[in-house]
């Protein structure tokens, strides 16, 4: 019974305990301070994880742009663009040209439903690169939620993205149809990055790699490391540790890939 008692203690007087923060930016605020004041907009952030409509404006522009270089290229273009990968591939010598018509059909097919379900497959990303952020935060002590990490994951994304789809549509505009090189406009037709200065179709490895020297995935690893450092408690070694490491791993997939694909990616 004393034991009982001994541990017992009473709770907390209601004007002791302390309420949880509210956001002082609404969600369209958010949007907009991730340009001009990251680190105030992180701390927000921290008061109250949001996720909706940064989600919707990536998966939208990257959706636009899907469309936008499919009609710019034309269908033509990109059927021609399969045959040539179907070329490449191994088993093309051992298919006749009705084989090869019915492998470009699937390839335009496949290519129909991905531009369509593009919305839904960039919000998985977005989520798949929030749970990175928050293992590895948790990795180096954080303190955040799986929340927090996934709206550092995807402010750190909006202002690269806005920036360089705006670039994007318009180059894509203006843009002869004849002069896009399919494979490597897959992420866009600015490269600000030193790949411009390599033949993508000869060294496709190395331009994926010297690509990663891009500015608008610096800027978004400069504010990702920002909001892991708020958002987490961590030290900015630690921030942009677990944003390095993502980097990284993220090379890694897309040499591997330019390396079988034979594109730069």
């Amino acid at each position: 019974m004393e034991n009982e008692n001994a541990e017992w203690q009473a709770p907390l007087p209601p004007e002791k305990i302390q309420p949880p923060e509210e956001a002082q930016m609404s969600e369209v605020a958010t949007i907009g301070n991730i340009f001009f004041e990251p680190g105030r907009t992180f701390e927000d952030l921290k008061r109250k994880p949001r996720v909706i409509l940064a989600t919707i404006i990536i998966s939208l522009l990257a959706t636009a742009y899907g469309f936008g270089l499919y009609y710019k290229v034309g269908e033509a273009g990109v059927r021609q663009f399969a045959m040539e990968q179907i070329e490449k591939s191994p088993q093309a010598s051992a298919m006749d040209s009705a084989a090869k018509a019915r492998a470009v059909d699937l390839q335009m097919t496949i290519g129909k439903v991905i531009r369509f379900a593009l919305p839904i497959l960039v919000a998985i990303v977005m989520m798949i690169g929030g749970l990175f952020y928050w293992g590895g935060a948790k990795a180096f002590g954080g303190t955040g939620s799986f929340m927090h990490s996934w709206s550092v994951f995807l402010y750190s994304s909006i202002p690269p993205t806005i920036i360089s789809s705006i670039a994007n549509f318009i180059v894509l505009a203006f843009k002869s149809a004849d002069e896009i090189d399919i494979a490597a406009s897959q992420r866009g037709v600015i490269h600000a990055n030193p790949a411009i200065l390599l033949d993508g179709k000869a060294m496709p490895v190395l331009a994926t790699v010297v690509g990663t020297l891009d500015l608008f995935m610096i800027w978004g690893w400069v504010l990702a490391a920002i909001g892991l450092r708020i958002t987490n408690r961590l030290s900015s070694g630690s921030a942009w540790g677990v944003v390095l490491i993502f980097a990284l791993l993220s090379t890694l997939f897309r040499v591997v890939s330019a390396f079988f694909s034979g594109n730069p990616t």
